[in-house]
């Protein structure tokens, strides 16, 4: 694990925050070493459907031993199962993750999900909509103004209901009537 990596997680636990890590595969010594001593003690499923799909998880939790010396204050391990039926293709991953938290199963599942919740709502759509990780800017001013302003277009979007934002910049581009009733000008 970078050096850089346990300075943040020490840096978390000692500012009295806790983390929710995900281990993926681009960390195969740590996620070998997860999967090796997990052992479910706690157990909580959940089921959602919507946009043409039925999405079940499964969140597992145990104890997290203390050979995890790399990753200060880790209190749990977790996995989370994932079936997911879209149109009838069905997928199934499984993910993992460490904590400084302890809790229930049901709780880390909560977490973790809302953890999506903001990366569709907010670094997706300025991703996808704005291009922002294409973006080719890199002086430290413009960058930072570049993000206050594509987050100001992306709220203005929300503030007149217009989910679709790829459909609300290009309105947005091709008329300054759209523009004027954003701002509510005449």
């Amino acid at each position: 694990m970078p050096s850089t990596l346990k300075k943040n997680c020490q840096s978390i636990v000692e500012s009295g925050n806790h983390y929710i890590a995900a281990v993926k595969g681009n960390q195969p010594k740590l996620l070998e070493q997860v999967q090796k001593h997990f052992q479910i003690e706690d157990q909580a499923e959940s089921e959602e459907t919507g946009h043409h799909r039925l999405e079940k998880r499964r969140v597992s939790v145990c104890k997290a031993p203390d050979y995890f010396g790399d990753w200060a204050g880790v209190a749990s391990l977790i996995r989370v199962e994932r079936y997911r039926e879209y149109r009838g293709r069905i997928t199934m991953q499984t993910h993992w993750y460490l904590s400084s938290l302890q809790g229930s199963a049901s709780e880390f599942g909560a977490r973790i999900r809302g953890h999506w919740g903001v990366e569709n709502k907010v670094h997706y759509p300025k991703d996808v909509t704005f291009g922002e990780d294409r973006s080719r800017i890199r002086t430290e001013p413009l960058v930072q103004n570049w993000t206050v302003a594509r987050s100001f277009a992306l709220n203005l979007y929300r503030s007149v209901l217009m989910e679709n934002r790829a459909q609300a910049q290009r309105r947005c581009m091709f008329g300054l009537s759209v523009l004027k009733s954003l701002f509510r000008m005449k």
